[in-house]
């Protein structure tokens, strides 16, 4: 069972990372629309994968616990290993791929708010940004 589990979180990830990078190439091209609706899907494969870390946990959990005179290495074969091996590196593939999508976002979400704020200025009243009297977004002219 132990295999399975480690099998299915790979693919998880591995559909993780694909989701990213699409994420990546649509906001560069300002395609947001696409990145909403992969959003549910993304959701759908983090809980699936967080499932399968879980059950990966408890399955290791049950080796050492009927087996508590050998070390975790001992215990496991080699597709296990390699496997356990191939999880980390898609996690940190993973996380190089949200800090990537992560700039892009932040990029996105400061050019906006200049947008915005070029827009329809604000001025701090006490802790909050509030739109200031004079400012109009339209002037319209007679």
């Amino acid at each position: 069972m132990l295999s399975h589990h480690l099998q299915g979180a790979l693919n998880d990830l591995r559909d993780l990372i694909t989701i990213t990078e699409s994420d990546i190439a649509d906001i560069r091209e300002a395609r947001n629309d696409s990145q909403f609706e992969r959003l549910s899907l993304k959701e759908e494969k983090l809980k699936s994968f967080e499932s399968k870390k879980a059950m990966i946990d408890h399955e290791i959990s049950a080796l050492m616990s009927m087996h508590p005179d050998k070390d975790l290495p001992q215990l496991l074969n080699e597709e296990q290993h390699q496997a356990l091996s191939d999880l980390k590196i898609e996690l940190s593939n993973l996380r190089s791929a949200n800090k990537r999508y992560a700039k892009f976002v932040l990029a996105v979400s400061t050019l906006y708010n200049t947008f915005l704020e070029r827009l329809v200025p604000t001025e701090m009243q006490g802790y909050q940004k509030v739109a200031s009297k004079d400012s109009s977004i339209l002037a319209v002219r007679v």
